[in-house]
């Protein structure tokens, strides 16, 4: 397996026929998705690893990590159709493999997720359609879980980020600058794909 057979296993994963907007139900881009997962898997972070996939979607973290060794994968969502989504994506990915994965389907608000775990991985809402940084509870709740987290947030959210790590003994690092897709699923929405200048950030907990 290398990132680019990821990316291309990832990309046959289902989507939202339909998401909802109060959840803020963008899906996470496969190449991107798999850069993430990539770099954690050369960083020895997934591999026979617990990861939990918080606000899992359709499971493109979770089941991304399972693909590259995750010893176990817990996958969270709030929206049950969500939570259908990702185990029917499970099943398509372990008859595609012909392997079988172990892995935790939870259909929670992430404020109840008491789990812990050896690595985080999240593209929480952003808080545009929701409460304003509606994010942070994503955040202070995959501190509590993991000692590292991979988070996805906007650009102008970056010193938001910092300090709310740095809040909870850890410290956040802007590891790439990307140009999130967003695909037309509203009624708004003017375009086909509109872009979201975010970032991808590597949160760690301080070493004592």
């Amino acid at each position: 397996m290398n990132k680019k057979e990821l990316a291309s296993l990832l990309s046959k994963l289902k989507s939202f026929n339909k998401s909802k907007l109060e959840l803020e139900q963008y899906q996470t881009e496969c190449n991107i998705a798999s850069s993430i997962l990539w770099q954690a898997f050369m960083s020895s972070e997934i591999e026979d690893k617990k990861v939990a996939d918080l606000g899992c979607g359709n499971g493109v973290f979770g089941i991304g990590a399972l693909i590259l060794g995750a010893k176990e994968v817990i996958l969270l969502d709030k929206d049950e159709d969500a939570i259908k989504l990702a185990k029917s994506n499970l099943e398509f990915i372990s008859k595609e493999l012909n392997q079988k994965f172990k892995a935790k389907f939870i259909n929670e608000d992430v404020l109840d997720f008491d789990n812990k775990c050896d690595l985080v991985l999240q593209n929480p809402p952003f808080g545009i359609q929701s409460e304003k940084h509606a994010d942070r509870i994503f955040l202070i709740k995959a501190m509590e879980s993991a000692p590292t987290i991979y988070s996805i947030h906007t650009l102008d959210s970056q010193k938001f980020v910092e300090k709310t790590a740095e809040e909870s003994g850890f410290k956040a690092l802007l590891i790439d600058r990307i140009d999130l897709p967003i695909k037309r699923t509203q009624s708004f929405h003017k375009k086909d794909i509109a872009y979201t200048k975010a970032g991808i950030f590597k949160i760690e907990r301080f070493k004592r």
